[in-house]
């Protein structure tokens, strides 16, 4: 059986809107997008809180696009995203404090793509 290349990408993200690399990994999964994967973002510990209304509208690193922008072209264009169940309860958040469209889970969804040959990255 020949070993067939992954369509799909699961990206595992932890850093919040203190660091450049929230916004470089969405930029990263948008290009997965493009390039025809089927992509998933799995937020935990900090990058939690970048999908929470309002501090996403403050999260911008030039020269990138606003990450609001980024976020809502990923999940316009097919992608998921999920935020850790655990990590937005520490937080204190609820589904009504997070955008449209993020999915609070568990990892084992992430883990599911993973089983499937999912090629994965983290930031």
């Amino acid at each position: 059986m020949a070993d067939t290349p992954s369509r799909s990408l699961a990206v595992l993200m932890t850093h919040g809107a203190d660091h450049e690399v929230s916004s470089v990994a969405f930029t990263i999964a948008c290009g997965g997008l493009t390039a025809g994967l089927k992509v998933s973002v799995f937020l935990a510990s900090a990058s939690v809180d970048l999908v929470r209304k309002r501090a996403i509208e403050l999260t911008v690193v030039a020269p990138l696009s606003p990450l609001r922008e980024q976020v809502q072209d990923f999940m316009k264009r097919g992608g998921t995203v999920w935020a850790c169940t655990p990590c937005v309860k520490a937080r204190g958040y609820e589904q009504q404090d997070l955008i449209d469209g993020v999915i609070i889970s568990g990892a084992s969804v992430m883990h599911e793509e993973i089983k499937k040959g999912a090629a994965t990255l983290s930031f």
